[in-house]
């Protein structure tokens, strides 16, 4: 009888394993490095205990379905208690559904939706918004560093007032930006106080709300009800998945008369859970102890660790100051491609040579080291 392993047993099928007993030994040195996705994105990360944890509790016996259950109701009331008020909740799949059925709620096909040039709604959607809303009009306005700039808005509110061209009915705002910046109180309610000037409702796109609500918590005490429904906010679109959740937004109406029907939305576009538990349960699991802003406040820090750390390389200059998990850094074109041979995915953002690197909820001291290990080395030879 032969030995038995002491090893654990491989999951590499045995014919797979059989060839890479016999290949020659220079393969694995010529085989390039494994892609490292550790700052590509906060979307390559896993899911977190706390959210695992909830879906590991959810999964015991049987409880009802779309949303009747006891976790949904859970999950709606520590919303409700984060934002201090009584608002509509609602779970979605995925950040773009949440954005798209949301504006849709907020507007009719002849009318159009005021964002920044750089917002997702405008750039990585698909044409859903525009889609679900049966046709709305997407405008773009401009402002520094991911921000809506007030006169900008105000000149693409009133360019046309004719009725030959589409309506403006919502400002879009995204918190934290696209640029890895985050409105101020003050500088949301100019906004908002301008689009409810001019009859508009107001959307927040919060793929990466936990960031802004841990940063602006750090920076001067803002609770979440401050920078949103206190500030004029109508919707928001609060992101769990780059939160360290899997496949679970909420949509919250504080305006809930703009709610009316919105399940009806979300069923007709196939967001409707069956097993709702594991949607809500995951919020739960991170809303009881405030475990979201925790991890939220990590990916933060994380940032700011890699930015003081790019300063002191003279070949790298970081083109936005990072106020929550996302660094933006002009690398040399052959320090970027070195850096790509060695493994490291990160993707081009700003200009020809400006990179995103995002961190996240288990981004650690040691990612940041090899990184700036490999970064330091291709920047020698440059």
């Amino acid at each position: 009888m032969p030995k038995k392993s002491s090893s654990p047993p491989s999951s590499t099928p045995p014919a797979a394993a059989d060839l890479s007993a016999t290949a020659p030994a220079t393969a694995d040195r010529n085989r390039p490095p494994a892609a490292n996705q550790v700052f590509a994105s906060d979307n390559t990360a896993g899911i977190c205990p706390e959210a695992w944890a909830a879906l590991a509790e959810a999964n015991r016996g049987r409880l009802p379905s779309y949303g009747n259950d006891e976790w949904t109701v859970r999950a709606c009331d520590l919303l409700r208690a984060v934002f201090e008020t009584d608002c509509e909740v609602f779970f979605v799949f995925n950040g773009t559904a949440a954005n798209s059925l949301a504006l849709a709620s907020l507007c009719q096909s002849y009318h159009s939706v005021i964002c920044h040039d750089y917002a997702h709604v405008e750039t990585d959607e698909c044409g859903a918004p525009e889609f679900f809303s049966n046709g709305t009009k997407i405008l773009v306005a401009t402002g520094p560093q991911g921000k809506l700039d007030p006169a900008e808005v105000e000149r693409v509110i009133l360019k046309r007032t004719d009725i030959h061209y589409p309506k403006p009915r919502v400002l879009s705002l995204t918190q934290s930006t696209e640029w890895g910046t985050v409105y101020t109180v003050d500088e949301l309610k100019a906004l908002t106080g301008l689009a409810k000037r001019h009859g508009l409702a107001v959307h927040m796109d919060g793929a990466r709300f936990a960031n802004a609500a841990a940063a602006l918590a750090r920076r001067g005490g803002s609770k979440p009800a401050d920078f949103t429904w206190r500030a004029g906010v109508d919707v928001l679109c609060f992101g769990g998945t780059k939160n360290g959740m899997n496949t679970t937004e909420a949509v919250v109406f504080f305006n809930r008369q703009l709610a009316r029907e919105f399940d009806y939305r979300c069923k007709q576009a196939g967001q409707l859970a069956s097993k709702m538990r594991f949607l809500s349960a995951q919020w739960v699991g991170m809303l009881q102890d405030g475990a979201w802003l925790r991890h939220a406040a990590h990916a933060n820090q994380m940032a700011q660790k890699l930015a003081a750390a790019l300063r002191r390389i003279p070949q790298v200059s970081i083109l936005v100051e990072p106020e929550v998990n996302a660094l933006f850094a002009s690398l040399p074109p052959a320090v970027a491609e070195a850096l790509h041979a060695r493994g490291w995915h990160f993707y081009n953002f700003i200009g020809a040579h400006g990179y995103r690197l995002m961190c996240s909820w288990d981004t650690r001291d040691a990612d940041l080291d090899a990184f700036i290990a490999d970064l330091k080395a291709a920047c020698t030879k440059v």
